[in-house]
């Protein structure tokens, strides 16, 4: 039996540091949402206990490091069936851009398989081997707008979204999120320690726009600062770095608008540029 699935890139419509845990991680309030770039993920059931992945246009980690093979590996292992699986990831997300798209994609290796399989595995033990894997995996197995809490595993779902367009431009250069956090100077949490409201509204979506990671990634790659006034200067009514970077997305209320600084910024050298719509759904089978 083989399936193909579409993984979803995310984006950080806000990203508050509060603290850092005894453990090393750190506790974050974030308001997370799924949209229309995604990867191609094709999962094939076989009948021997072999577990592969393969990505032609991206070198993935090898072994155990790889989040894909984790995963599939633990669907079989929580399962307790036999047999195996490949896995063939097809990239359309920038690697390490700040989009998710390796959590996507072990997420939805975990929901697929499921599925596959039967669906044998509640959402609640998804949930739980996702956390294992990584903390953006459990928003991904959600699949819908969250605030998202903890290290990122404690979701609130939002209902009320705008129905804006992004324009996601990424320069062409991978960024360590490891390194990000490594050197982020703590704030205090003030009033954002708790989930601040939202009406949905696209004016409330542009004053929720904040991202704590941002000045550590402009202060050594400038050149994310330079796509927000780029798009800025297009006529994104708002625009921001999202995760550890370094995309940057730009909120456009009109398609008409969004599609014109597609246009126009594709033709910068070395950036690679987005034209997507929020998703409303968990990821999607083909």
């Amino acid at each position: 039996m083989e399936r193909v699935f579409l993984a979803p890139a995310k984006i950080n419509l806000c990203l508050h540091v509060l603290g850092r845990r005894s453990n090393g991680y750190h506790e974050l309030l974030m308001l997370m949402q799924p949209v229309s770039l995604t990867d191609r993920v094709t999962l094939r059931l076989l009948d021997e206990p072999v577990f592969e992945v393969e990505c032609p246009e991206v070198q993935l980690a090898e072994g155990e490091q790889n989040i894909a093979l984790r995963a599939a590996r633990a669907v079989f292992a929580r399962v307790g069936c036999g047999g195996g699986v490949r896995v063939r990831v097809d990239k359309k997300i920038p690697v390490a851009a700040g989009l998710g798209g390796g959590s996507s994609d072990a997420a939805t290796v975990l929901t697929g398989l499921n599925g596959m399989l039967g669906s044998p595995l509640s959402t609640e033990s998804l949930m739980c081997e996702a956390l294992k894997l990584g903390a953006d995996v459990p928003f991904f197995v959600q699949g819908t707008s969250s605030w998202a809490r903890g290290v990122g595993e404690r979701l609130d779902p939002v209902d009320k979204m705008p129905a804006v367009w992004y324009v996601l431009v990424n320069p062409g250069f991978a960024v360590s999120t490891a390194w990000v956090y490594g050197n982020l100077g703590l704030t205090s949490p003030g009033d954002v320690a708790k989930l601040p409201e939202f009406s949905g509204l696209t004016d409330d979506l542009l004053r929720l726009l904040h991202n704590d990671l941002e000045r550590v990634t402009v202060a050594r790659y400038p050149e994310v600062d330079r796509i927000k006034r780029a798009l800025l200067e297009q006529g994104a009514l708002g625009a921001l770095m999202s995760g550890s970077g370094p995309t940057v997305f730009g909120v456009f209320s009109e398609k008409d608008r969004a599609t014109a600084a597609y246009e126009r910024l594709r033709s910068v050298s070395g950036w690679s540029v987005f034209l997507v719509q929020p998703l409303r759904s968990p990821t999607v089978y083909v």
